[in-house]
């Protein structure tokens, strides 16, 4: 009987460990939770959620070519908060694909394809290539640098 009650508080205490790992998430998939909440809060023009993402002075810069020279365009993350909680008429949905995650210790970059859309209308589309650092509440968004184009897109199917 003991022995039964051995195996009996043993195996319980393996599920439950086990339930605790399967429970906590790899920083990978904190990474991706984090730049879901931002593509989250565009849709639902929700600035405050997306303000939590950032961290103080984020930019945000866009890379693109105009008359044949690279250009970077850079603004802060406090200017495009805003502009994702100012009142708007369509619905702001980007859509990525392809995301890539690498984390090390407090820094992760996340790398992916994406197709900008109002409503359903076609923007643009691009790269977006994210580097967050790990605080204290979780991953923050300490920069984006983006890509913007409207053809050649590869968007699935």
């Amino acid at each position: 009987m003991r022995v039964l009650r051995a195996v009996a508080v043993a195996a319980a205490m393996m599920v439950s460990v086990g339930m605790g790992e399967a429970l906590s998430q790899s920083p990978e998939s904190e990474v991706e939770e984090t730049v879901g909440r931002l593509f989250d809060a565009m849709r639902a023009g929700d600035g405050a959620a997306a303000a939590e993402l950032f961290r103080p002075d984020a930019p945000l810069q866009s890379v693109s070519s105009e008359g044949g020279e690279w250009v970077v365009q850079t603004r802060s993350a406090d200017s495009f908060v805003e502009a994702i909680g100012s009142a708007r008429d369509e619905v702001w949905d980007e859509r990525i694909w392809d995301l890539e995650v690498r984390v090390d210790d407090g820094l992760a970059t996340a790398w992916m394809r994406y197709a900008f859309y109002l409503d359903d209308a076609f923007s643009h589309c691009g790269v977006n290539a994210f580097q967050l650092v790990r605080a204290a509440s979780g991953w923050q968004i300490l920069q984006v640098t983006d890509t913007r184009r409207v053809d050649d897109c590869g968007e699935p199917a």
